[in-house]
């Protein structure tokens, strides 16, 4: 008898791209850098840094960034989650020190409340539970550019020390690695935007191949460090706790406000799988800026929420599309965020 090999469930994704993080970290665990291996590869990871918010840079259309204004209210809402929501609970994650986190790991799930909110998954999510998908192109393209500039200031403001704080050095590298690579790809767009629409797969490899870098470099200086003997098997399984607790909470807060507030079916859709979850690709490399040495504890709890709101929300989008469809013909609020263009 032949027998069938046994699969995962089709709600259940295990993003492969995960599976390479997981492997790089392992790497860098077995293999570290250190000496002047490092020094080669923390430059190695500064360069890919600032030529991964260039090409975020050269990738943005203005016009459509400006025509997707017209859905303000649904932009404010997704951002309100994302930079206020968001941070506001991880402030009140600070009661779970030294109890239930360290503060490293407390540092970190701060960190994961102030990065933007991702464009693909959104993307993907919404059209799968049949929601306004263009409005999730929109609001995940603002909130990745608002992350730019937001989410370094804030960690300056809340993270204070852990974070780099106010210092001149902090902010100059923030302006050398991260928006000066941003606004010279704008400004160069009009000239290499073709290519970068042509090359769009190869271009895909390169970004995840300089975040793998990214976390290499993050990682490695941690086991140089020392660091991962102050993370116990039970603080990251405590960890994994309070970000389920706090995954549910925006879901709910996302879905619910948004209704509260008088959006549509699709719009609220829109709004839970852009208002709920994190970028990885925005947040890790930010990481290495902000953190240094210590980028390696600040992105675990990024990391591991990226897996669970992959899982989770393929669940919800898959039950999302059995619902009925709303008329919304009479809806205010749904003709301000119809779909445009």
């Amino acid at each position: 008898m032949s027998r069938r090999t046994p699969r995962l469930p089709s709600w259940l994704p295990v993003d492969p791209y995960i599976m390479a993080l997981i492997g790089t970290v392992v790497l860098a665990a077995l293999l570290p850098a250190s000496g002047a291996a490092a020094d080669v590869a923390g430059g190695a990871s500064t360069g890919a840094v600032a030529f991964l918010f260039f090409l975020y840079g050269a990738r943005l259309s203005t016009a459509e960034a400006v025509e997707g204004l017209k859905h303000w209210r649904l932009h404010l809402t997704v951002l309100a989650c994302t930079f206020v929501a968001f941070p506001l609970l991880g402030l009140a994650s600070r009661g779970l020190v030294p109890y239930v986190l360290t503060p490293q790991l407390q540092s970190g799930l701060l960190f994961l409340c102030l990065v933007p909110s991702t464009i693909q998954s959104s993307i993907a999510f919404t059209s799968i539970a049949r929601g306004n998908v263009p409005a999730a192109i929109c609001a995940g393209s603002f909130s990745s550019i608002a992350g730019i500039f937001v989410t370094p200031l804030l960690a300056a403001a809340l993270l204070g020390n852990d974070g780099g704080g106010f210092s001149a050095d902090a902010l100059l590298k923030i302006g050398v690695q991260l928006l000066l690579p941003f606004v010279a790809g704008q400004l160069l767009r009009r000239w290499i935007g073709g290519f970068l629409t042509r090359h769009k797969k190869v271009l895909g490899l390169v970004d995840r191949g300089s975040i793998l870098l990214v976390v290499y470099t993050a990682f490695s200086e941690g086991m140089v460090a020392g660091i991962w003997h102050q993370v116990t098997p039970a603080r990251l399984g405590a960890l994994l706790a309070v970000e389920a607790v706090l995954l549910a909470i925006m879901l709910a807060v996302s879905w619910y406000g948004a209704k509260r507030l008088g959006f549509g079916r699709e719009d609220r859709i829109a709004i839970q799988f852009a208002g709920s979850k994190k970028s990885l690709a925005s947040g890790l490399p930010m990481a290495s800026v902000l953190f240094g040495a210590q980028a390696s504890l600040a992105v675990l709890p990024l990391m591991l929420f990226h897996q669970m709101q992959l899982m989770v929300c393929a669940v919800i989008a898959k039950r999302r599309a059995r619902d009925p469809l709303e008329d919304t013909s009479g809806s205010a609020a749904s003709r301000e965020a119809a779909p445009v263009g």
